[in-house]
């Protein structure tokens, strides 16, 4: 990561693991409960979409995690337009 990375501030609560596929091709997935939200501060170039419900983040050894978020949809697409990083 460069020092010029641009962060977000997302409160996320339960997640999705997408770890890859099984030998019939399907998803192989892991579902976390947590017990209460946490703010994270996420650099942008982790994400790889944003939707009503979920924000897919690349992690480490190649897995993916869709994280629950609190944030209103429409308030988080202008945080990010606001911020250059959404293109309308």
């Amino acid at each position: 990561m460069s020092h010029s990375s641009k962060f977000i501030k997302i409160t996320t609560g339960n997640y999705l693991v997408f770890h890859g596929y099984d030998e019939n091709n399907q998803e192989i997935t892991e579902e976390v409960k947590t017990d209460a939200p946490m703010v994270k501060s996420v650099a942008v170039e982790r994400i790889q979409s944003v939707s009503e419900k979920y924000v897919l983040v690349n992690g480490p050894h190649g897995r993916q995690f869709y994280w629950e978020y609190e944030e209103d949809f429409e308030g988080l697409k202008q945080t990010l337009e606001a911020n250059g990083l959404l293109l309308s």
